[in-house]
């Protein structure tokens, strides 16, 4: 079988865990690598797996449908929602994942097999070499939201500075998938008042940092060692990506909640 080209993945190392900018982590155990098809390429039809090994498979858990979701309230001052835990006492968790560099051919047949929602917070730099990808993954389910065109730090830059790359980011994704973004994540989860004022002119309803991590099959815990009602977990499209997204669907099954759609929870 001929190999495919392994494409480098360095301007993700900065980011471990989510830049998660100090918090206090607690890790769980990791899984053992999976056997993966070579992941960094950029993915075609042709590439795309027609099936994922029985062994993966059976690591897949099965959940309950979400229930109804209860909408949060957003502010009326003229700023954007933040969350970092939607407020609900309903068993539920989200599912974000970030970026966009790493374009894992097992990740369509993994969304198709979990079937379960996920939201894409996508940087426009990391995704231009092959939007396609990022489309079939929409067409099984996920939802494709904003993280900027090049992934800056946002905190203490200017209003016009944060508007080109969120209010930009916004209008390419809208150009490249018909659908234009309503909500943000912020490089790094780094932000201050002036991102939130961009984020709701530019016309998204909220932003969004995160309680759990993923990186290696591992997950890493802000609280609990547990995934709580209501919290949003990040992932990245990185190298081992059936190991973080098997990971993340475990650790929520675990808890005895069920991935809901971060979207239904806005109003």
């Amino acid at each position: 079988m001929n190999k495919l080209r392994t494409a480098t993945a360095a301007l993700l190392l900065s980011v471990l865990v989510g830049c998660a900018g100090g918090d206090h982590l607690v890790t769980s155990k990791s899984a053992p690598p999976l056997p993966q098809s070579p992941a960094a390429t950029p993915t075609t039809e042709a590439t795309v797996p027609s099936g994922l090994p029985a062994n993966l498979l059976a690591r897949i858990p099965k959940f309950a449908e979400p229930p109804a979701p209860t909408k949060v309230t957003l502010p009326t001052d003229g700023t954007a929602g933040w969350f970092s835990r939607i407020p609900t006492n309903e068993k539920v968790a989200f599912i974000t994942i970030d970026d966009g560099w790493v374009k894992h051919p097992q990740a369509l047949e993994l969304f198709r097999a979990a079937d379960v929602p996920v939201t894409l917070f996508l940087e426009v730099n990391a995704i231009t070499s092959d939007p396609g990808y990022f489309a079939r993954l929409r067409d099984a389910g996920a939802t494709i939201q904003d993280h900027t065109i090049s992934h800056p730090n946002l905190k203490g830059r200017s209003y016009a500075a944060q508007k080109r790359e969120i209010c930009g980011g916004a209008d390419k994704l809208a150009q490249m998938y018909g659908t234009r973004p309503t909500l943000f994540r912020p490089p790094f989860g780094s932000h201050d008042a002036t991102t939130l004022k961009v984020v709701h002119d530019c016309g998204m309803k909220a932003a969004f940092y995160w309680k759990e991590t993923t990186n290696k099959g591992k997950v890493f815990y802000q609280e609990k060692h547990v995934v709580q009602p209501g919290d949003i977990i990040l992932m990245h499209f990185r190298d081992r990506f059936p190991d973080d997204f098997l990971a993340v669907l475990n650790a929520i099954h675990k808890a005895g909640l069920t991935p809901a759609r971060l979207e239904d929870y806005l109003p």
